[in-house]
């Protein structure tokens, strides 16, 4: 018998392997100051791409203002306990009723994180006599909570609608046997690769074939749509989402997050959904605050007008520029570029120490081998002076790559 402690010092995971040379740089790096556009990194100010403060309200004055008048008044400990027990009040209630509303169903359930919570409802939605049905691009929070049913799973190509349809008939023939139902879910705005999920095109299939639509619209709630709903306004489909989830933690620059619906599905949820019940209920300031939050992002439009101003220029001007941007519909800016590991880890320092730029890195095997992809979160906070100096730098540093300066070079020592 083996002490399981003897595995993980062998085996430290994919991520993991790579610890010692990349945490603190690479990994868990530190951005430090004022939440803005431009911060403290390692001593250094630097442009930075890679916070989700969508509409810039992580740091807008009346926000600080609700957020420390609530701590003041409640302390972070008020209510005690987990909702269902002893930490209802009567401003959670309300937030979600607002929440409702602004979502166009009929009620809604406030989660104290949003992972976890993504979690913990499909676990609940769903009995071994089901079938889960997802797509191949979802979140881990979607993939966590896939792995935990006890029924049938199977996925789809990345919005391919043919590949959807052939896997819903093969869960409508395991269902006619098993008396069970078919859950689909997908997200309405993919946080790598920033295309919207094809939610028009998904709905459409519940003619052939009876599903419940549940949309991860993480990062698509207070960024996408009209008045900020979300994708399914954006796409003219919201009635058509049965389950959508939102967090608080992209654009509402906070923690926790919802999940909206028709009346009868929340409360069976309010009643099931075991991360919520056995769970600390959401703090009173983050309730409050998330309240002034939800206001602003439906009183105050041209934060979202500034927050497109941004994402509109930086990527007309990549693609000017001759970048590939993949797929992108939406705020997040994926750029793609060709390269090995040890080019990216010198494209990435030299973008950092010797250009003052911070974004976000991928590498195998996120995506496949050969591809750098550097990921950017434009904001209502980046001016058009940033978008400039991004292009422009980048334009440089794809030279540098082209040129084979990043396969031997040093550009800066990691401490």
């Amino acid at each position: 018998m083996k002490d399981i402690f003897e595995k993980i010092q062998v085996n430290l995971g994919p991520l993991g392997q790579h610890s010692k040379q990349a945490h603190g740089y690479f990994t868990f790096p530190k951005l430090e100051g004022e939440i803005a556009n431009r911060m403290q990194f390692r001593g250094k100010e630097v442009l930075q791409w890679s916070l989700n403060n969508y509409l810039g309200l992580a740091n807008h004055p009346e926000i600080r203002k609700v957020d420390a008048e609530a701590s003041k008044d409640w302390g972070l400990g008020y209510p005690m306990g987990a909702r269902m027990m002893s930490g209802n009040t009567k401003y959670h209630e309300e937030f979600e009723a607002q929440l409702a509303e602004f979502e166009q169903k009929e009620d809604a359930i406030l989660l104290n994180f949003g992972y976890q919570g993504m979690v913990s409802a499909i676990d609940s939605l769903v009995d071994r006599n089901d079938v889960i049905v997802y797509d191949a691009e979802s979140h881990a929070c979607i993939i966590d909570g896939v792995r935990l049913h006890q029924g049938k799973r199977f996925v789809f190509q990345h919005n391919d609608i043919e590949s959807l349809e052939k896997q819903l008939e093969r869960a409508a023939r395991i269902v006619e046997v098993t008396n069970g139902g078919i859950l689909v879910i997908t997200e309405g705005v993919f946080g790598m690769s920033g295309n919207q999920g094809k939610l028009k095109e998904i709905i459409a299939l519940k003619d052939k074939v009876p599903f419940r639509l549940f949309v991860d619209d993480a990062h698509g709630f207070g960024t996408m749509g009209a008045t900020g709903m979300g994708t399914g306004e954006a796409q003219g489909v919201q009635d058509g989402i049965d389950i959508y989830f939102g967090t608080f933690a992209k654009a509402m620059a906070s923690i926790g997050g919802f999940i909206a619906s028709d009346e009868y599905v929340i409360n069976y949820l309010r009643y099931n959904m075991r991360s919520q019940i056995f769970a600390k209920s959401l703090p009173l300031p983050l309730v409050i605050g998330g309240m002034k939050r939800l206001e602003m992002l439906r009183t105050k439009p041209e934060l979202r007008e500034k927050l497109w101003t941004i994402v509109n220029a930086l990527q007309s001007g990549l693609k000017d520029a001759g970048f590939n941007i993949g797929t992108t519909n939406t705020q997040v800016t994926p750029v793609i570029l060709q390269g090995d590991v040890n080019e990216a880890t010198n494209l990435v320092m030299d973008l950092r120490e010797n250009y003052g730029l911070f974004c976000s890195i991928v590498i195998y095997p996120v995506v496949p081998k050969g591809i750098i992809m550097l990921r950017l979160i434009p904001t209502a906070m980046h001016t058009l002076e940033d978008v400039k100096y991004t292009v422009d730098t980048f334009s440089k540093i794809r030279e540098k790559l082209k040129n084979g300066e990043y396969a031997t070079g040093e550009f800066a020592k990691v401490q």
